[in-house]
């Protein structure tokens, strides 16, 4: 089944490493660590093969993927020696890549990425695209009429003002074009009622949001347990600081604000109520590529007697992210061939704010991400 992964920011730190550690998987140059479909649970014949997915993308930047990936592995990221191996593949994804468009009105830049996406996957033969957002993180938009009725919205469409956030407008266009859409950050995506509606009738399956690699993760596994040993969660502090790109973004207020509540639904969620204490993002430019975060839990246990909880995640952000971008395509490429429509509620488990009411404990979304595939693998005639 060849898949395209047609990436939106496609030479940020986030999507080269996916691309490098794709191709570097279809030479068998390294391991499938931190792919959580090549676990026995969920690897099957429903997949697309690393040998099947074909990249492309668009950016508003110009730098070579080439170049990001030499920056990246002198920071650390990703091997020097995986990052000269795959370079004649990665040139050949570079003449995959679009610039993003820029001119024209909204609705003129989405019929020019519809364009790029049916042309790409007309180009490489292929089965399907998927599109997967792993842009800078958006400010929450302002409301809008249009937001709410297809109608509406593809007559907005037409008139000069911006009527989308642009990740809006990338689900928009990725529906237009017969592709599902998958948003890894915390932008608004496919979640507008017009947008849901667009995916209904063009019978595409839709997931998101936030990919779920650090702090939030450890909330995942944690907060249950305390939910689970009726241990009553008094506070709840984090401070997460991190560098790149990324954490540039997010020192904007509207921007940070929109990721600290992607981050803080997993407590109220799993907890059923909200403890005291916030999480706090700063950036660090110093850190680059890595993200450091300190989190301090305070509960009380039987009697009322206090007690604490201290923890230190220090990861490689594109790193932890990558496999996981892989991982959302072959799945949800799969969804698709299956004939699967609307949120896939299921790929819960990587998400921070995950669409659909499914919890937000990692076990159970983890039992439910089996019996997905599972279900999907039986659906293939050996």
């Amino acid at each position: 089944m060849r898949t395209g992964v047609w990436l939106v920011g496609a030479r940020g730190s986030v999507a080269t490493t996916s691309v490098v550690g794709g191709l570097a998987l279809r030479a068998g140059l390294t391991a499938p660590t931190g792919c959580v479909t090549e676990l026995p649970d969920l690897r099957g014949p429903a997949l697309p093969g690393f040998a099947d997915l074909v990249f492309g993308g668009h950016d508003v930047v110009a730098t070579p993927l080439t170049k990001r990936a030499e920056a990246l592995a002198a920071a650390g990221v990703l091997p020097a020696r995986l990052a000269d191996a795959v370079a004649p593949d990665l040139a050949a994804v570079e003449a995959a890549l679009r610039p993003a468009p820029t001119e024209g009105g909204q609705g003129e830049r989405i019929a020019a990425v519809v364009r790029d996406l049916t042309e790409f996957r007309t180009r490489h033969g292929l089965d399907r695209v998927v599109v997967v957002n792993v842009a800078a993180t958006e400010p929450a938009p302002a409301p809008h009429p249009a937001h709410s009725d297809l109608a509406a919205l593809r007559d907005a469409l037409t008139g000069p003002a911006d009527v989308l956030p642009p990740s809006s407008g990338y689900a928009y266009a990725a529906f237009t074009a017969g592709c599902p859409y998958v948003d890894f950050t915390p932008s608004t995506g496919a979640r507008l009622p017009a947008l849901a509606a667009l995916a209904a009738e063009r019978e595409l399956p839709y997931a998101g949001h936030d990919g779920k690699t650090g702090e939030t993760l450890l909330k995942s596994v944690l907060a249950p347990m305390f939910a689970m040993r009726h241990l009553a969660v008094r506070s709840w502090s984090g401070t997460n600081l991190l560098g790149g790109g990324d954490g540039a973004t997010l020192a904007d207020p509207a921007a940070n604000a929109a990721k600290v509540g992607s981050k803080q639904r997993v407590l109220a969620e799993t907890l059923g109520y909200l403890p005291q204490g916030h999480t706090r993002i700063e950036y660090v430019e110093e850190l680059g590529d890595f993200k450091t975060a300190w989190d301090l839990v305070t509960f009380a246990g039987f009697l009322g007697t206090g007690m604490r909880m201290e923890f230190t995640w220090h990861g490689c952000d594109s790193a932890l992210a990558a496999p996981l971008v892989l991982d959302l395509a072959r799945l949800t490429a799969a969804a698709h061939a299956a004939g699967r429509h609307g949120p896939l509620t299921e790929l819960a488990f990587f998400f921070k704010d995950p669409l659909g009411a499914t919890g937000h404990a990692l076990g159970e979304q983890w039992t439910v991400l089996r019996e997905f595939a599972a279900g999907l693998h039986a659906r293939v005639t050996p």
